[in-house]
């Protein structure tokens, strides 16, 4: 079996309030899918199920070591889900409310790659 590619979409993501870089790294990944259809899924390579397509999520995110995978793939609503987090990302300066469970003034970045996969007999 080989992996072929079959999308790739990209998105971005941002906590404004919270400091959570996985709530940053859900929402790049939401954004990613976001506004996609895949018909080719069917159509083209001739999945039964959408759970049979690859879905490998690459995403760059301030302080990655704290990112809750599991809850960054939980975004994903097929597929066969796979993370990688790495360093990246950006922190901007913003303002701490207190009402909002602010710990500082960072704003936490996240940027994501989002690559559909089928596989085909060759």
């Amino acid at each position: 079996m080989t992996r072929k590619r079959l999308i790739i979409e990209m998105g971005m993501g941002i906590d404004q309030h919270g400091q959570d870089p996985t709530v940053a790294a859900a929402r790049a990944v939401r954004n990613a899918i976001a506004n996609n259809a895949l018909p080719g899924v069917w159509e083209v390579a001739g999945l039964s199920h959408p759970n049979e397509m690859i879905v490998e999520v690459q995403v760059a995110v301030p302080y990655p070591e704290q990112v809750r995978q599991q809850e960054v793939l939980a975004v994903l609503p097929f597929g066969r889900k796979s993370l990688s987090v790495e360093l990246g990302g950006m922190v901007v300066q913003g303002k701490a409310i207190p009402e909002l469970d602010d710990k500082n003034d960072e704003m936490l970045i996240a940027v994501a790659a989002v690559t559909v996969l089928v596989e085909n007999e060759e």
